[in-house]
């Protein structure tokens, strides 16, 4: 006798489970005169039904093997890139586009002669040399009776005597503005179409998310052609602008803020997503000592209702009140300079040259006007340097300072541009609160349209 009589201890076998054998044998006559299988041959074939289970079941969700009722292939989704490693889609999506992408050169007049680096006035009667100024990018967009549009930034063709746009190929064309708006810092190109096969598929830039994955093509640095990624940092980001690179902000600008490398010469050149669609127009970055990876683009969104004006009109109609201005806050730095250094500042020619409220340009303040008077508890509002048009009309002067329209606060020429461009509209009254000799006196005359960079 064992040390246990439980059987499941003992390594005797008893006669009861010799019968249950015998019985299990013979229950299943299949088995009777053959050998057995082997632990090893059990163990081979499961080897082998794993592996064939885990080939089909890679298949099904990864694309790698045949797919069930496709005939064995993966179908693409119109509009989107369908790839099997996601490494790929990258590659693909810039290469849908990348046949789209120019280059864009500004070409000014300048003196004859070595190294004069400043380019002529467009009104100068000294006969120039055309010389390339400087390069940008821009993206095709849609062909029409044998004319290729392209979208690039105003700043990339400002004050261009002439214009020219180099292929992916490195075939260079004349091109013609059709037309530019520097608000938006926008502009369209139209180029011969001929042998153009691409254009570039708009996308929605109101679908972007935080950390989703863009890449910007451009021209960056007159380079040639080349492509950058990164993520969104911020789907919808305002940044204050200086229109006129005076270091003054007048304008608010709403942009895409991204991590992507952008450098002088993507600008105008495309941002896009995974699936190959323009999302936004590579438009500026912040330049300073210890910032990278900022960026910014303009939506595709907001930039296609312009583009669509300027393929129209060859402008964007605007409400124009008509006066040349300066911040009243700037005035007053100004005259803390002056207290301090005991001078003006003054430009070249001895007179101080100030910004233009509504087209950019320098305006030089009538002489003869009367000091600056006001309020002791007034410190912000826009000065007017000059008044033209409807303002003029109205009977604005120089010096008068204007605090308000139609009952809202004005501090700067900012929201004097902002309130003018959002809330009102070509034709509409406005109401205007100023003051004059120290006094605050109110006009009222109907908003003209400001059409192009003219007066």
């Amino acid at each position: 006798m064992s040390l246990f009589d439980d059987d499941f201890y003992s390594t005797k076998v008893s006669k009861r489970a010799a019968r249950e054998s015998r019985k299990r044998d013979l229950g299943f006559p299949y088995r009777s005169g053959t050998r057995k299988w082997s632990n090893v041959r059990i163990a081979f074939v499961s080897s082998i039904t794993s592996a064939v289970a885990a080939t089909l079941l890679f298949g099904v969700f990864f694309g790698g093997g045949p797919g069930i009722g496709n005939g064995g292939g993966s179908v693409a989704t119109a509009g989107t890139i369908s790839t099997v490693d996601p490494l790929e889609r990258p590659i693909q999506a810039s290469a849908k586009v990348r046949p789209a992408v120019v280059s864009v050169i500004n070409q000014q007049m300048f003196a004859p002669g070595i190294g004069n680096g400043q380019a002529l006035p467009k009104d100068s009667e000294v006969k120039g040399t055309l010389r390339e100024a400087g390069v940008g990018s821009g993206v095709i967009i849609s062909k029409k009776d044998g004319k290729a549009i392209i979208i690039t930034n105003y700043h990339v063709i400002d004050q261009a005597a002439a214009v020219k746009v180099v292929l992916m190929n490195g075939e260079t064309r004349e091109a013609r503005v059709v037309g530019k708006d520097q608000i938006t810092d926008l502009a369209v190109l139209e180029i011969d179409a001929k042998g153009i096969d691409v254009v570039a598929e708009i996308g929605d830039s109101s679908a972007l998310r935080p950390a989703e994955y863009i890449i910007a093509i451009g021209n960056p640095l007159g380079l040639g052609e080349s492509v950058t990624t990164g993520s969104v940092s911020k789907t919808k980001q305002i940044v204050p602008v200086s229109l006129n690179q005076d270091g003054v902000y007048d304008w608010e600008q709403e942009v895409i803020q991204i991590d992507a490398s952008i450098n002088q010469g993507n600008s105008g050149g495309p941002l896009i997503d995974l699936n190959g669609r323009v999302v936004g127009i590579n438009s500026m970055k912040i330049a300073d000592l210890g910032v990278e990876g900022i960026g910014f683009a303009i939506p595709i969104n907001l930039a296609m209702p312009i583009v669509e004006s300027l393929i129209k009109l060859g402008h964007v109609p605007r409400p124009y009140l008509g006066v040349y201005t300066m911040d009243l806050e700037q005035y007053w730095q100004q005259q803390d300079f002056e207290d301090a250094f005991g001078k003006a500042l003054e430009g070249e020619d001895g007179k101080a040259a100030e910004n233009d409220a509504e087209t950019g340009e320098q305006a030089v303040p009538e002489s003869g006007g009367a000091p600056l008077k006001l309020p002791d508890d007034i410190y912000s509002g826009v000065i007017v340097l000059e008044a033209v048009g409807p303002a003029k009309d109205a009977g604005l002067l120089f010096n008068d300072v204007i605090v308000k329209l139609d009952n809202k606060s004005i501090g700067s020429t900012m929201e004097l541009r902002k309130y003018l461009y959002t809330q009102k509209k070509i034709g509409d009254d406005i109401e205007i609160s100023y003051y004059r000799d120290g006094q605050l006196k109110t006009t009222h005359f109907k908003l003209g349209q400001k059409e192009d960079e003219e007066e």
